[in-house]
């Protein structure tokens, strides 16, 4: 079911689409490379552990980057996938005159988003420990959202919807890891 919200805010959002190289360009990082750049620095604090200088950081951050890594997994290739099973939404594209499409994409599924369901629980996650820090993954979860709506991929109540997917997943699973004591 498409709302006549929605449908007004993707074609906002979609107008900026073909209208400049420049805005092409940032529309498509947001909704493709962003993604990458936020799962390379929850890895960054993996890999750095492997450094002696910063040994002390892995203690200190294990589970954040563990917590982080599975609430992705689980709540992009586990819940998102479950609902679309019973909910095959098409994408804007698919449905809207005139809508503009900036990168080749499978029809049907949109909601909810995976790749922000992937963000917000990364984002979610860092919140847990460095709340601060996570106004930087939440901007860049926004971001990704804006540019998959802005792309034609995604209706924005898709990224709304996972976002919650992430949101919930982070904190559910984040329940489920060891308290620290003292």
């Amino acid at each position: 079911m498409i709302t006549a919200l929605d449908l007004l805010i993707f074609q906002w959002f979609n107008s900026w689409a073909g209208v400049s190289f420049f805005w092409d360009w940032a529309i498509l990082f947001c909704a493709t490379y962003l993604l990458y750049i936020v799962v390379a620095a929850i890895l960054l604090i993996f890999v750095l552990t492997f450094l002696p200088r910063f040994r002390n950081y892995w203690d200190q951050n294990k589970e954040l980057v563990i917590v982080a890594l599975v609430s992705a997994f689980v709540s992009r290739f586990v819940v998102t996938e479950i609902i679309r099973y019973f909910y095959n939404r098409p994408r804007p594209f698919e449905i809207v005159e005139g809508a503009r499409k900036l990168m080749a994409h499978p029809l049907g599924s949109s909601f909810p988003s995976g790749h922000a369901a992937l963000a917000f629980a990364v984002a979610a996650t860092v919140s847990f420990y460095y709340p601060k820090s996570s106004i930087l993954f939440f901007l860049a979860a926004i971001f990704i959202g804006i540019g998959r709506v802005s792309a034609g991929i995604h209706w924005p109540s898709d990224i709304l919807g996972g976002a919650l997917v992430g949101v919930g997943t982070a904190y559910v699973l984040s329940r489920f890891r060891p308290h620290r004591e003292g």
